[in-house]
């Protein structure tokens, strides 16, 4: 069981003193979507450009604005919101976690499986909540499935194909180097379909991977080099095998296909984007040729990982072991990168 911070009485209903580091777009709406909760108030907010401050506090009027990192962690917060570029999520929460701050960070938690364990083992020994941002986990059709797959609706699971194209692609420079971002559309956006998958699964672990990585429709070569393509299979311990296919700046016809399909001995269920939409899904049931609806849009669904994690602080929750799952998720990554190049 979780151990709960004794606080007395009178603090049960005051809200939470959170910073938040990094307050671009999806900085600010993670942001905003925890203080609409009323779980929490922003204390100070900080990013190197002058307009995301400003920005920032437009929603929160009282909040102060600091410089830094360090800045924050001197202004007696209860937990720090990480939105940086990748390369500092690891030690920045790190830095976090060993002044006592609670922390949520935004994906990937670190670039490698070795960066991830070494936030997780701090979160342990500071006894601090850990969160990151895997969003799709709580959207409502991916819940329902689940749901479906672990009261064995399903039967036995024993494959999933699952899609993440985005036909744009970064537009940030950090995003193609390698030595920042830790590779290109599988760690931006196949950490979302690792994660479901094995999330839909109970986290089984995987004991064989194949992978092709591409840049520009090319194998991808060893070095900085990141790809742009990426296709895997995964098998599991239990036999399942998962496919999943990622990309940046593929020809999709459409902004972006984005789908989860669990297939069973007594059933199956897709979860898939609307007409190319970044924000609105459906879920289905499947049996044989029928189908039926299982969630339909729409569903405000992108803070929820962030409310949730405010949430579990405000109830007094400590170090959380279910954040191993963080680093499963990243040694799939790890060894899709580890097969997938020449």
């Amino acid at each position: 069981m979780n151990e709960l911070i004794s606080m007395p009485a009178a603090n049960a209903v005051k809200p939470l003193r959170l910073g938040f580091l990094g307050v671009g777009w999806i900085g600010r709406h993670r942001m905003k979507a925890i203080l609409d909760s009323g779980l929490a108030q922003a204390a100070a907010v900080a990013d190197p450009s002058p307009e995301m401050a400003a920005e920032a506090k437009a929603l929160a009027p009282d909040a102060r604005i600091a410089t830094d990192l360090d800045d924050l962690l001197g202004d007696g917060l209860d937990g720090i919101v990480i939105a940086t570029p990748s390369a500092s999520h690891a030690e920045q929460s790190i830095r976090a976690l060993q002044a006592g701050l609670a922390v949520f960070c935004q994906k990937p938690l670190g670039r490698s499986e070795s960066e991830v364990q070494a936030v997780v083992d701090a979160a342990r020994a500071a006894d601090r909540l850990l969160g990151v941002d895997l969003s799709y986990r709580h959207t409502r059709g991916m819940q329902q499935i689940r749901d479906l797959i672990h009261s064995n609706a399903l039967g036995k699971v024993f494959a999933a194909d699952l899609t993440f194209h985005n036909a744009y692609g970064p537009d940030k420079p950090w995003f193609y180097d390698k030595n920042q971002s830790g590779g290109g559309c599988l760690i931006d956006l196949g950490v979302h379909l690792i994660d479901l998958a094995l999330w839909s699964l109970g986290f089984p672990s995987v004991v064989a991977v194949t992978s092709e990585l591409r840049a520009g429709g090319d194998r991808l070569a060893s070095g900085t080099q990141v790809e742009d393509f990426a296709a895997a299979t995964l098998t599991l311990s239990g036999g399942e095998v998962i496919r999943l296919t990622c990309s940046w700046r593929l020809q999709a016809g459409c902004d972006a296909v984005i789908g989860a399909d669990f297939y069973g001995t007594e059933g199956g269920a897709s979860f898939r984007n609307v007409d190319g939409s970044f924000y609105d899904f459906t879920a289905t049931r499947l049996s044989g040729t029928s189908r039926q609806a299982l969630a339909l849009p729409p569903d405000e669904w992108g803070g929820r990982a962030a409310v949730d994690w405010a949430r579990k602080l405000a109830q007094g929750q400590r170090f959380d072991a279910a954040c191993e799952e963080f680093v499963a998720v990243a040694a799939a990554i790890d060894g899709i990168y580890c097969v997938g190049k020449r």
